[in-house]
């Protein structure tokens, strides 16, 4: 689930009537939040037929499409920013969607559950898989593949040599600064294709 501050914390990296695009973009909230206070312009994908009707009610270009098949309708950058929110984990190849996004997008926001946050470690220490408002799933129903924490993407991101430009993590709408990746329930990236360097220390 996504709050406003979410959106202003992606708002902040998406330049002024840049071209956006928008991966697994649900109801439309974001792109037209972004439309209302950066001028955007551009389109969400979406596979859910409730939220591409969502979508049009929101006023958003929409293209229904299933992620799990690359971005092979879309040019080499043709996008200034790609978003993808809260979805990287659900991908069934997560290193194809962070190659692709980075080829039709001059630069890319990632925004993920943290599986290391303090409270699902304390639902694991129980015995239980965490259930909480960044991760609002049981086991048993969750769309969920591949979760990860701070250090695990930031791990990822160099293997596959994108660079970090920038980190942002919330809990509850609060920036956590000190010991992120255990008191940080959501993290923000801003990555590039190019040379593994990282701006954010973990």
């Amino acid at each position: 689930m996504m709050t406003r501050a979410d959106y202003a914390a992606i708002a902040r990296w998406v330049p002024r009537n840049s071209r956006v695009l928008d991966l697994g973009c649900g109801d439309g909230e974001l792109l037209k939040f972004l439309r209302e206070e950066r001028a955007t312009a551009g389109y969400g994908v979406e596979i859910a037929a409730d939220n591409i009707v969502a979508c049009l009610k929101n006023g958003v270009n929409v293209i229904q499409m299933d992620l799990e098949s690359g971005l092979s309708g879309f040019e080499n950058d043709s996008f200034d920013c790609v978003i993808l929110s809260q979805t990287l984990q659900a991908v069934l190849n997560t290193e194809l969607m962070m190659r692709e996004m980075l080829r039709v997008g001059h630069e890319a926001i990632v925004t993920l559950p943290n599986f290391a946050y303090w409270r699902h470690r304390l639902q694991i220490f129980g015995g239980h898989m965490p259930v909480s408002p960044s991760l609002p799933y049981q086991w048993f129903d969750t769309p969920n593949l591949h979760m990860c924490t701070l250090a695990d993407f930031e791990s990822f991101c160099q293997r596959l040599d994108v660079n970090i430009l920038e980190r942002l993590v919330l809990d509850g709408g609060r920036v956590v600064n000190y010991l992120p990746n255990l008191r940080g329930s959501l993290a923000i990236y801003r990555v590039k294709s190019g040379k593994y360097s990282s701006r954010v220390v973990t």
